[in-house]
């Protein structure tokens, strides 16, 4: 359920950090300070790296584009998804936010995959290469 998620800076410097993401379907949401730092390099570039890896060195690379979604009724249902789905995957957003999805710091961040990539230690040391999904184009 925590994954690295990699922005770049002004600078085009990598920042990486631990965030908690949810998956509705093929889009990934991920509720964040609205005006954190991660903000400041979306706004300039839209392109996050996010990372997957468990103990047996599986892993899942998802390249994708953010976009926050400020409107009210997309919040809240983003909130409710938090909310709703049991723990591990879900959790109680207002431990950050106490008042709720209307709050100007609670931020909706839409994940949208171009590229996932699934490997292995068990595939590299076989000799397999990694499985990769593309958005079509359009």
């Amino acid at each position: 359920m925590w994954a690295t998620v990699t922005t770049v800076d002004a600078k085009g410097r990598p920042r990486a950090r631990l965030l908690h993401p949810i998956w509705d379907g093929s889009t990934g949401w991920i509720a964040t300070g609205r005006h954190s730092f991660k903000a400041k390099h979306i706004e300039l570039n839209p392109y996050v790296s996010v990372s997957y890896w468990d103990q047996q060195h599986e892993q899942v690379f998802a390249e994708c584009r953010a976009q926050w979604a400020d409107d009210t009724e997309t919040k809240r249902r983003v909130w409710e998804l938090f909310k709703s789905t049991a723990p591990p995957l879900g959790y109680d957003p207002a431990m950050f936010w106490p008042k709720g999805p209307d709050d100007r710091e609670f931020g909706a961040l839409r994940l949208e995959p171009w590229r996932i990539e699934l490997y292995s230690l068990a595939d590299l040391a076989a000799g397999r290469s990694p499985t990769v999904w593309r958005a079509p184009r359009g």
